[in-house]
């Protein structure tokens, strides 16, 4: 399922973040001293960078920091301009000041219409969603990466919403 969703996602324009940015902002708006973490986009994964900048006009934004194998994420807060440093998988994380998010939005391969998430299959994410009880979780993808059904187990955590290009759909509000 993990290659199928990468060989399709490679066919699509990273460009529509644009779109998505401007839905996430009309349906979940950043209230006031809100902290959000995102991520910068690795290969062919919707651009969500216009969103970050939107973002960081209104309060703190963070970036994950990858840790050794087995251990959460851990977020540096990030301000457009910074310089991001190389990490593994290639991910790139700022130098920032350490801090813990409110809102979480995620990266994935493949979702479905129950807030299943299909990642990396490393854990990251959900030994992160794991240790941070009650922060609202949103998946960022291309609404072509929709499945029927996310195989997941009881260490899978679903998103409380998931962000395309086309809609913003929520699971839990």
């Amino acid at each position: 399922m993990r290659a199928a969703a990468i060989a399709l996602r490679a066919g699509l324009d990273p460009a529509w973040g644009e779109a998505l940015t401007e839905l996430v902002l009309a349906r979940h708006p950043p209230v006031p001293g809100e902290i959000w973490a995102g991520y910068w986009p690795i290969g062919t994964e919707i651009d969500i960078r216009p969103l970050l900048h939107r973002l960081a006009a209104n309060g703190p934004v963070l970036l994950p920091v990858t840790p050794p194998r087995g251990q959460p994420l851990i977020f540096r807060r990030w301000e457009p301009g910074d310089v991001l440093q190389s990490e593994r998988f290639g991910t790139s994380a700022p130098a920032g000041e350490l801090m813990v998010p409110d809102v979480i939005l995620v990266p994935l391969l493949a979702f479905d219409a129950r807030g299943g998430r299909l990642g990396y299959g490393a854990g990251y994410y959900d030994r992160t969603l794991a240790a941070l009880p009650g922060r609202r979780t949103i998946g960022c993808a291309f609404a072509a990466q929709q499945v029927t059904r996310v195989p997941m187990d009881e260490n899978d955590v679903r998103m409380d919403a998931i962000a395309t290009e086309r809609e913003v759909l929520f699971f839990r509000e």
